[in-house]
């Protein structure tokens, strides 16, 4: 079989770093805000070219820190879009803000800046894109509607670790970036973990009262907070796989260029590099008009797949409340039923690479 994620065969090729991390984190017994957190936020820190990392529990918590640090609250709105995870939107809820969607563009997966001036009100704070599959989004252009209307910008970059875009990676020039650590990502913890980082002092420093139960102090608590921290344990990880990353991911690039070429099944639709952008691959995806039979076939086959996402959010129960149908977010409902991940990481092998491009090229032969 070839799975769609392996991250037992990463784990293998760096056992004796990873063991030895968190032999030394265990015997320290610095569990909480130890000294592996703050190595690990310094590295990040740099590795993203921001001044300023705050660990979290996970990415979903990220970016809640960052919307709670900018002050974004109940009677707020956010503009994101509604073919993501639904821990975007989910962040947004917990502050008590409204969500505001908008949809994407078809090639590049990620949000549509031609939209987002009809969906703002006087309402609204911030806007929430997302460098989704691993692509950043067109930040030039929503950055300049930002500042046009005096709006934060904080980018979901949960799956975007070392991307680019025009040479920039995710927080350098908006007010925040938020990442994810879930242990399938292109820099993955052993569990829940996740990041902010940004180049605003004030921002940090009020995300990281927030995460640590708004304490001023250890005996003060100075705002409402959160129990929302990296623990040592998670940053142990990471710190030892940081180093790597950028050789993980240039393999990512080069098997999915690869797919690129090998795939030439008319019927399927392949994944794009945009002109402005680093892409990353966190995830594979192509898009069939027969997606679930492709994806059978393809498990015949001995090759698993997933589809990221099925459901677009504003068609989930739990966002129902939204009001929004079928035909609102035309784009991302067209992808909803058409897009497929194949496998994709870094640990690939050059014959599974193409026993995968084969199986997608005989698919209805």
């Amino acid at each position: 079989m070839i799975p769609l994620f392996d991250i037992s065969r990463q784990y293998q090729a760096i056992k004796k770093e990873i063991n030895q991390s968190l032999q030394e984190t265990i015997d320290s017994g610095k569990f909480i805000l130890g000294p592996d957190v703050s190595e690990f936020e310094e590295m990040f820190a740099s590795y993203q070219r921001a001044g300023h990392c705050v660990g979290a529990a996970s990415g979903t918590g990220a970016i809640q820190l960052a919307l709670l640090a900018l002050g974004i609250g109940p009677g707020d709105e956010v503009i994101t879009v509604p073919n993501s995870f639904v821990a975007t939107a989910e962040a947004v809820t917990q502050t008590g803000a409204q969500v505001v969607f908008v949809d994407v563009d078809a090639k590049s997966y990620t949000m549509d800046p031609d939209l987002i001036e009809a969906a703002i009100t006087p309402k609204t704070r911030a806007i929430l894109p997302v460098h989704l599959y691993g692509q950043m989004a067109d930040m030039d252009r929503i950055l300049e509607i930002a500042r046009k209307h005096n709006l934060a910008v904080v980018e979901d970059a949960a799956q975007a670790h070392g991307a680019e875009y025009k040479g920039k990676r995710a927080g350098e020039v908006s007010h925040a970036a938020c990442f994810s650590f879930f242990p399938t990502k292109n820099l993955g913890a052993f569990g829940d973990a996740g990041a902010l980082v940004t180049n605003d002092p004030d921002l940090a420093r009020k995300a990281r009262t927030i995460s640590d139960h708004g304490r001023g102090d250890k005996h003060d608590s100075i705002i409402h907070g959160h129990n929302n921290r990296l623990d040592s344990i998670q940053a142990a990880v990471l710190k030892v796989k940081l180093p790597h990353m950028d050789r993980w991911n240039d393999l990512r690039r080069q098997w999915s260029h690869q797919l690129n070429k090998l795939i030439s099944n008319a019927d399927v639709f392949l994944p794009e590099e945009m002109d402005y952008a680093k892409h990353v691959f966190h995830l594979y995806i192509i898009q069939a008009d027969k997606r679930d039979a492709l994806a059978e076939y393809l498990h015949g086959q001995g090759i698993i797949t997933g589809i990221h996402y099925k459901i677009p959010i504003h068609l989930q129960k739990s966002y129902s409340g939204l009001g929004k149908r079928a035909g609102s977010f035309p784009v991302s409902e067209n992808l909803g039923n058409k897009i497929l991940s194949l496998p994709m990481f870094p640990e690939l092998t050059e014959d599974e690479v193409k026993k995968l491009a084969n199986a997608v090229n005989t698919f209805n032969k």
